[in-house]
């Protein structure tokens, strides 16, 4: 008898710590979480469906963008990039282009901004453009202002003069097509290169620079109120159109293509909030980095998004990176093709990529 108690004794423990390291393996699978740039595999138990019915692939990434851009901001507000599984941090920069480098020390995982800086980008590294931010080039252009100080009247004017340019922006792509359509050249003048349109702006209003290209409501404003500048034309008058992309590393590609998926969709999505939300954008911009009001709901009609890759949108940056390469400023030419990985938009929006590589 003692026997069978001893034995029923060894049973009872062995099955208690049976369901201890049971429920300890169960605690353990539900407590892991995701690291920056770590997601869970597709297809895996963790990539799971959302409430919209996305498949969620948990990712934490740093997107690059500037002051007057709603859309990202607005993504992280109203928590669009939460319900895809993405934990987002914004990092801020003077341009587009200037946020466009940090991907280079990664600083950044995903980056936007026009044409030239996009070209330069995936021209030196593994980096590959995922889509296009779309928009009306011709309105978009329209927004650039040419400002000059009141002795130039007339494109010649130009002659001798101090012009600003922003490094690594497509700006001294519009200065040689704008000088060459007005019977100049960039020899003709003396170019300043400068960070940002707040150094544009100190610079014109001390007379250490003659002209600038300027857009945005809220800086347009500011260059308005300088005393003895002057709107000379806008990029609408030029032949230069800009294109708008989106650009990652191909690792994250690589690895994440359902995250990067989830990543196209949420912006659409702040997208579309934007457009129904003016009043609301408006005020998330002024809330969170001062932004007027007034400058971002006239920004809106240029500066809002519709994602999605066109054969224009290739044939734009065809033709920006023929330039770059004729003048030396890409010093090895590259197979724009392999540059433009769309799988993740064509999974997310197929009818809106309408060109194949």
């Amino acid at each position: 008898m003692r026997k069978d108690r001893k034995k029923s004794r060894f049973a009872w423990v062995g099955a208690a710590a049976a369901i201890l390291l049971v429920s300890a393996l169960l605690a353990g699978c539900g407590s892991k979480s995701p690291s920056s740039a770590e997601a869970a595999p597709a297809g895996s138990a963790a990539a799971s469906q959302d409430a919209g019915g996305a498949k969620n692939d948990p990712i934490k990434i740093k997107i690059a963008d500037i002051v007057s851009n709603p859309v990202f901001r607005v993504a992280v507000n109203q928590g669009i990039f939460e319900k895809y599984g993405i934990d987002a941090e914004i990092v801020t920069f003077a341009t587009p282009a200037e946020g466009i480098n940090s991907l280079f020390i990664k600083q950044t995982d995903v980056a936007y901004g026009a044409d030239f800086p996009i070209l330069n980008a995936v021209s030196k590294g593994d980096y590959s453009i995922i889509a296009a931010t779309g928009g009306d080039a011709d309105k978009q252009a329209a927004q650039w202002k040419l400002f000059v100080r009141n002795d130039i009247q007339k494109p010649e004017d130009l002659k001798g003069k101090k012009l600003s340019t922003f490094r690594g922006t497509f700006v001294p792509y519009l200065w040689d097509e704008y000088l060459k359509q007005n019977g100049l050249s960039v020899k003709d003048t003396k170019e300043i290169g400068q960070g940002g349109l707040d150094e544009a702006y100190v610079a014109l209003k001390k007379g250490e620079i003659d002209a600038a290209w300027i857009t945005g409501a809220a800086m347009l404003a500011k260059f308005d109120s300088i005393e003895g500048a002057h709107v000379l034309t806008d990029m609408s008058q030029t032949s230069v159109r800009i294109g708008g992309d989106l650009i990652a590393p191909d690792s994250l590609i690589r690895e994440h293509p359902q995250a990067v998926a989830n990543f196209l969709k949420a912006i659409d999505e702040s997208s579309q909030f934007i457009k129904d939300h003016p009043d609301q954008t408006a005020d998330i911009l002024f809330k969170e980095v001062k932004q007027p009001k007034e400058a971002t709901l006239k920004d809106l009609a240029t500066n809002n998004w519709s994602i999605g890759f066109t054969k224009e949108a290739y044939d734009s940056l065809a033709g920006q990176k023929k330039y770059m390469v004729d003048n030396g400023i890409i010093q090895t030419d590259f197979d724009l093709n392999a540059k433009v990985r769309l799988d993740p938009l064509k999974q997310s929006f197929p009818d809106r990529v309408t060109y194949e590589n």
